[in-house]
């Protein structure tokens, strides 16, 4: 019987009891400081949950069916945590494996943990669970009114869905339910809602959904809701009032206003957190300290969806990047950039596209001026400048080929008052041409209204068994 299985017994039998949670690490790849996750083992949570997934690395990743991290730091993390979750002998819960959560994603994670349980000699129950969603799926949905657009996105249409390489849906904490009454040791899921991997458990033994969503939307990002802010695992201790929060670094603290600011972490409204069975209503929380590290978080509620959203995600390739990195320290150069850089990109142009129509994008970032936000004007210029030109083209060999022409003539191009003919630049390396492979965009981020989740997210066991 599974860890779960064998607790949830416990409490049908009346032994109820605060639950202890520990979240691990708040992106599987890039390391799992040692000391603190041995000490989240020593006080026997009761689960131990990882994200390994997100968008704010990119569409590149889901388009290209790549891990975001290397195949040995994925390793070397994944058998962390398991070797800890079946030592102890409590769930193992994993989202948005392989950092994007499509097929191949879902894969490369699962290949890597069977690995380890063949060299590391362990017998457990995993649960694999896929978030793709098919295209056939989808353009129905469209058809049916059942689509609508997120954020700034143009309502979605069949080419889109067709254009795209991968399209996966967030599964919610329903999914994970499903894996822990089947039994799972282990759970690896696609692209997932990140409290889902947390907010399951405790929702399966009764605990108020309201608490158990707050504490998974905080937990998910192990320490950084402490200061100072850090990866280091997390402990929650979950009761029917409230949550604690305690980081297992000793040199981090879970204060009230720390945590309360994690709390508005990727939410658009302070209030609410939406999921896709309902809201999160966070206006009568409040967060009280415990000593100098520790927080105890109450209040928040849920109000169930009248139906559910499910967030859609699928990227498309749109050509090949190639980025020139250099630099200039003129303020005659930096006071004439634009009309240098527009002056410039008429020039590469007619000197590249002598035998057809303009076939790639030219963009360049300067920083320094505008490179990170252009919506704020700069009170003075800078002393110097740096630049990285990017080119989108159809193929590695055109991008890199534009970039070269383009270097050559920024490199030499006059403008007004200039002092010397030599160059207009300082290049950090060589070459400065660097290609950066493939690119892909976002082309769907739209919520799709199912009437169950199971439909589309299948869940398959797998027992593992190397103890021979």
């Amino acid at each position: 019987m599974s860890g779960f299985l064998r607790l949830k017994q416990a409490f049908e039998a009346g032994n109820r009891r605060p639950i202890k949670i520990l979240g691990a690490s708040g992106q599987l790849g890039y390391g799992i400081p040692t000391p603190a996750f041995a000490e989240g083992l020593g006080r026997m949570p009761d689960m131990i949950g990882c994200d390994m997934g997100s968008i704010d690395i990119g569409p590149n990743y889901l388009g290209g069916g790549r891990m975001a991290v290397s195949r040995d730091g994925a390793k070397r993390d994944l058998r962390k945590v398991l070797l800890g979750a079946r030592r102890i002998d409590v769930p193992l819960i994993i989202g948005s494996a392989g950092s994007a959560g499509a097929a191949p994603h879902l894969r490369a994670t699962l290949e890597i943990l069977r690995e380890i349980a063949q060299e590391e000699r362990l017998t457990f129950r995993l649960a694999a669970i896929g978030a793709d969603i098919s295209p056939g799926a989808v353009i129905e949905a469209i058809r049916e009114g059942r689509v609508r657009p997120m954020d700034s996105m143009r309502p979605l249409e069949a080419a889109d869905v067709e254009a795209a390489t991968h399209i996966v849906a967030q599964m919610g904490l329903e999914m994970f339910q499903t894996a822990l009454l089947g039994g799972a040791d282990v759970i690896v899921a696609g692209r997932a809602c990140d409290t889902g991997i947390f907010a399951g458990l405790p929702m399966l033994l009764d605990f108020p959904a309201g608490l158990s969503l707050h504490l998974a939307k905080i937990v998910e990002c192990a320490s950084l809701c402490c200061l100072p802010g850090g990866r280091d695992a997390i402990l929650a201790t979950l009761d029917d009032d409230g949550f604690e929060l305690e980081s297992m670094n000793p040199h981090r603290a879970a204060t009230p206003a720390s945590v309360a600011a994690h709390s508005l972490y990727e939410q658009a409204d302070p209030f609410s957190i939406h999921e896709p069975s309902g809201r999160v209503d966070l206006r009568s929380v409040t967060y009280a300290a415990v000593g100098d590290r520790r927080t105890r978080v109450s209040g928040a509620k849920f109000e169930p969806a009248a139906s559910q959203m499910i967030k859609l995600e699928g990227a498309r390739a749109v050509g090949y990047r190639a980025v020139l990195v250099c630099s200039n320290a003129d303020p005659r150069f930096i006071a004439e950039r634009e009309a240098i850089l527009q002056g410039l990109d008429a020039l590469v142009a007619s000197l590249v596209c002598e035998e057809g129509e303009k076939d790639y994008r030219l963009v360049p970032h300067i920083y320094g001026l505008n490179g990170v936000m252009p919506e704020i004007p700069p009170t003075s210029a800078p002393r110097e400048i740096g630049m990285v030109i990017e080119c989108i083209a159809a193929n590695a060999d055109r991008a890199l080929d534009v970039l070269r022409t383009t270097k050559q003539y920024l490199l030499h191009f006059g403008y007004p008052g200039r002092l010397s003919t030599a160059g207009n630049l300082a290049f950090p390396f060589t070459p400065p041409e660097i290609p950066a492979g493939e690119v892909h965009e976002f082309n769907v981020f739209h919520l799709m209204q199912v009437e169950n989740q199971e439909k589309y997210f299948p869940v398959r066991y797998e027992e593992l068994d190397y103890s021979r």
